[in-house]
C-alpha cells in the first residue's frame, strides 16, 4: 500500500546522494520533496508538518552535514522519525490478571469488525488462548450468523442470545459465559453504523460500562484514507479507545492513514489486516512498517512466517532425501504447500530487502500456476509420484485429463523436477544443508 510512497521517499533521497558534502539547503530543499511525498500519500497535514520539522531539525545538525555519508544519516533520521510518528515500540495487548480478558470491536459499519473479531480470536487460540466470540450486533441483517461462520472456520465457539436482546445484555451475559465455561478471552463484536451518531455511541458506552474491556479496539479501513483517521478521532474521543486495527493494509491505496492515527488519536495501531483470508492479519511493527515504507524489505516478518509454516523436523527430513537422491514430486508438492502457508506470495516478495517495488508493481505471481502444480502431482499415482521416469505417453494423457491441465504444462513440470535433480546432485556436505533451506515454488 505504501508504494508511491516509497518510490517518492527514494527518488528525493537520490537527490541528496547525488550532492556528496549537504548543505542546509540541500536539505531543506529535499525535505520539501519528502514533505510533498507525504501528502500525496494522505498523510494528515499536522503530521506531516510536524513530521518533517522534526526531521529536518535533526538533520541540518553537524552530525549529518558533517558526516562522511550524510544522505545515508538523513534516511537513518526519517526511518527513525516514521517509527516514532507510527508509535514507537510495538504495542502489546493489555490481559486480565483475572480472566477473562475482554475486548470490545467497535468501528462503522463495513470496516471489517466481524471478521477482524474472528481474526484475533484465532491469532489468539494458535497462542493457547480459548476464546469466546460473542455477537453483539443485533441491527445488521445476518451479522449474527456471519460471525458464526467465521468461529466455526476457526473452531471457536460463538454466543449469541438472537436478535432480540439488548446487546448490553448479550454482552454481559457472554462475559458470565464465558467465566463458567473457562474461556480466558472474549472478544465482542459491537454493532456498526454507516455513520457516527448519537445512539450508535450511547450504546457502545453502555457496554463499556457493562462488562469493562481490557481492550477497546476500532477497526477502521485503511483505503478510506483520511476518513479513516477523522473516525478514529471521534471514537478516540467518546470511548477513549485503547488501539486500533487497520484493515484492507494489502490494497492499492496511499498509506496515509496508518501515517497519521497515532498521532492524532495518541493510541496505537495494535492490527493489521493484511487481506481476506482469516489467518491474514498481523501484530503491527512500527520499525517493521517504517522498513518497508524506506524500501529496505522486511526481513523479520518473513522470517517469522517461514518459521509459523516450516518446521525443523521437516527440514531434516527433507536434508536426507536430498543428499540420498531420494527427493520425490511427493516432496515437492509438500515444499509448494508450505511456502504457499506463508501467504499471498506478492506480499512475500514486497518483504525481500532491496525489493525493487517499482518493478514489482505490475508483476503478479502467478499462484495459479502452484495450483495447477498441485492438481497434476494429484492426479499422479504414488508410483509415478516416487518414480516420474515411469510416467509415459498414455500416463501423460491421464494425468493431464485428470488435473483439467495440457500435456505440454505437464512435461514443463517433468523437466523442471528433472532439472532440479540434477542440481542437487552437484551438492555435497555443507552445500547439501544450504540447499535444504531454500524452497521451490515452480
Amino acid at each position: 500500500m505504501f508504494q508511491n510512497l516509497t518510490e517518492k521517499l527514494a527518488n528525493a533521497f537520490k537527490k541528496f546522494k547525488s550532492k556528496g558534502k549537504l548543505t542546509e539547503a540541500d536539505v531543506k530543499e529535499g525535505m520539501r520533496e519528502v514533505k510533498l511525498a507525504l501528502l500525496e500519500a494522505d498523510v494528515n497535514f499536522k503530521v506531516v508538518k510536524e513530521f518533517v520539522k522534526s526531521v529536518t531539525e535533526r538533520a541540518v545538525g553537524a552530525e549529518v552535514l558533517e558526516s562522511l555519508l550524510p544522505a545515508q544519516q538523513i534516511v537513518k533520521i526519517v526511518n527513525e522519525e516514521l517509527i516514532k510518528l507510527m508509535g514507537g515500540e510495538t504495542p502489546k495487548i493489555n490481559i486480565s490478571p483475572k480472566p477473562p480478558t475482554v475486548i470490545m470491536m467497535v468501528g462503522l459499519q463495513g470496516a471489517g469488525k466481524t471478521t477482524h473479531s474472528g481474526k484475533i480470536a484465532g491469532m489468539y487460540k494458535q497462542k493457547s488462548k480459548n476464546p469466546l466470540l460473542v455477537a453483539c450486533d443485533v441491527y445488521r441483517p445476518a451479522a449474527v450468523d456471519q460471525l458464526k461462520i467465521v468461529g466455526d472456520s476457526l473452531g471457536i465457539p460463538v454466543f449469541s442470545m438472537g436478535t432480540k436482546i439488548s446487546p448490553v445484555e448479550i454482552a454481559k451475559a457472554g462475559v458470565e459465559h464465558a467465566k463458567k465455561n473457562g474461556h480466558d478471552m472474549v472478544i465482542i463484536d459491537t454493532a456498526g453504523r454507516l455513520h457516527i451518531d448519537e445512539e450508535l455511541m450511547d450504546e457502545l458506552v453502555n457496554i463499556k460500562n457493562g462488562v469493562d474491556p481490557a481492550e477497546i479496539l476500532l477497526v477502521v479501513d485503511a483505503m478510506t484514507g483520511q476518513d479513516a483517521v477523522n473516525v478514529a478521532k471521534s471514537f478516540n474521543d467518546l470511548l477513549d479507545i485503547t488501539g486500533v486495527v487497520m484493515t484492507k493494509m494489502d490494497g492499492d491505496t496511499r498509506g496515509g492513514a496508518a501515517l497519521s492515527v497515532k498521532y492524532i488519536t495518541g493510541k496505537p495501531i495494535k492490527f493489521v489486516g493484511m487481506g481476506e483470508k482469516l489467518d491474514q492479519i498481523e501484530l503491527f511493527h512500527p520499525d517493521r512498517m517504517a522498513s518497508r515504507i524506506l524500501g529496505m524489505g522486511d526481513i523479520l516478518s518473513l522470517i517469522e512466517k517461514a518459521e509459523a509454516a516450516f518446521d525443523e523436523k521437516n527440514a531434516k527430513e527433507l536434508e536426507k532425501k536430498m543428499r540420498e537422491q531420494t527427493f520425490s514430486l511427493e516432496d515437492f508438492l509438500d515444499q509448494m504447500r508450505q511456502l504457499k502457508k506463508m501467504g499471498n506470495l506478492d506480499q512475500i516478495l514486497a518483504m525481500m530487502p532491496g525489493a525493487n517495488t517499482g518493478a514489482l508493481k505490475n508483476a503478479q505471481v502467478d499462484e495459479k500456476q502452484m495450483d495447477r502444480i498441485e492438481a497434476m502431482i494429484l492426479s499422479m499415482t504414488p508410483s509415478e509420484r516416487l518414480h516420474p521416469e515411469i510416467i509415459n505417453g498414455s500416463r501423460r494423457k491421464r494425468i493431464a485429463m485428470g488435473s483439467g491441465t495440457q500435456v505440454e504444462d505437464l512435461n514443463r513440470l517433468l523437466r523442471q523436477f528433472d532439472q532440479m535433480k540434477k542440481m542437487m546432485k552437484q551438492f555435497s556436505g555443507k552445500n547439501m544443508k544450504k540447499l535444504a533451506g531454500m524452497r521451490f515454488p515452480m
